[in-house]
C-alpha cells in the first residue's frame, strides 16, 4: 500500500509540475528577432518557462497586443520608436532590456533585378530615395542620409525629423514615404530606399554588402524587450532577458551575421 502511494504521489508532483510551467507569449518580427527567441526556447523551458513565439510582419500590431494583454512581451523595436508609440497611443510600455542593434543601410534601387547605383555618388540629381513612414524610422532615415553628406537638416531637427526639417538638399533629393515593411518592395520603383535592418534581412539585403551607406555601430537605435510598464522585475520576463543576453545568442548572432548585420550589445 506505501509503495502505492508513494507512486500515486510521485505522478501527482509530476504533473503538478507540468501544470506549473509559465507560458510566456513574446511578439517579434522574423528576422532576427523571431530567430534568436527560438534560439532558447529550451534554455527557458528548463527554467519552467514554455515560450511561445508569436510573429508579426508590422510595426504597429505588435504593440497594440502587448498593451491589450494577447502578449506578454515583444521583440522587434528600438527605444525611440516606442517611447514615440507610447506618445502616439497614450500606452505605458516599457523596456525591459537592450540586446541588439541592426544598423540602417541606404540601398540602390533595382532595374531588372539589377542596381541602379553601385555606390551613393552616382545618385543623380532629384532621385526618388524611399524613407520609412513612421516617425522615429522616418527620423533616422533622414539622419543617416544626413551622415551620408546627401542632406542637411535644421538645428533642432532631432530623432523625429520630416522632410519638412531639411535645411539643405543640393540633388534636390525627392522622398517616397513609405511603410516600414514595404521598403523592400518599392526598390524597382525607385532610385535608392533607406530599409530597417529586419526587413533587409527578410528581403535577403545584407548592410554590408549591398549597403551604399550604412548607420555605424555607435548607434543608439538598440532593439529592446518591451512590456507593460510594471512587468519589467516578472521573474519570467528577466528570465526571457538574461537568456538573450546569454553567450550563446551572443555567439549564435556573431556567426549567423559576421558582417555586423546584427550587433549584440551585451
Amino acid at each position: 500500500m506505501k509503495k502505492i502511494i508513494a507512486t500515486v504521489l510521485g505522478a501527482a508532483l509530476a504533473l503538478s509540475a507540468v501544470t506549473a510551467q509559465t507560458v510566456l507569449k513574446v511578439g517579434a518580427t522574423p528576422s532576427p528577432h523571431a530567430e534568436i527567441l527560438n534560439l532558447i526556447k529550451d534554455d527557458l523551458k528548463a527554467q519552467g518557462i514554455d515560450l511561445k513565439v508569436v510573429e508579426f510582419t508590422d510595426y504597429v500590431t505588435p504593440n497594440e497586443a502587448l498593451n491589450s494583454g494577447d502578449i506578454d512581451a515583444n521583440y522587434f523595436q528600438h527605444l525611440p520608436y516606442l517611447e514615440s508609440f507610447n506618445k502616439d497611443r497614450n500606452f505605458n510600455l516599457v523596456s525591459a532590456g537592450g540586446i541588439h542593434i541592426e544598423p540602417l543601410a541606404i540601398y540602390s534601387g533595382t532595374k531588372k533585378g539589377a542596381k541602379k547605383y553601385a555606390k551613393l555618388a552616382d545618385l543623380k540629381a532629384k532621385a526618388t530615395i524611399a524613407i520609412p513612414n513612421d516617425p522615429t524610422n522616418e527620423g533616422r532615415a533622414l539622419l543617416l542620409l544626413q551622415s551620408a553628406g546627401l542632406i542637411t537638416l535644421k538645428a533642432n531637427a532631432g530623432l523625429t525629423a520630416t522632410p519638412k526639417d531639411i535645411a539643405s538638399n543640393p540633388k534636390k533629393l525627392k522622398f517616397k514615404e513609405v511603410e516600414a515593411a514595404s521598403l523592400p518592395r518599392v526598390l524597382t520603383d525607385v532610385d535608392a530606399a533607406v530599409i530597417n535592418g529586419n526587413y533587409a534581412l527578410d528581403a535577403g539585403l545584407s548592410a554590408s554588402k549591398d549597403g551604399l551607406f550604412v548607420e555605424g555601430a555607435d548607434s543608439p537605435y538598440v532593439n529592446i524587450v518591451a512590456v507593460k510598464k510594471g512587468k519589467e522585475n516578472d521573474p519570467a520576463i528577466q528570465a526571457l532577458v538574461k537568456a538573450l543576453k546569454s553567450d550563446k545568442v551572443k555567439n549564435w548572432i556573431k556567426a549567423k551575421y559576421p558582417n555586423g548585420d546584427v550587433v549584440a550589445v551585451f
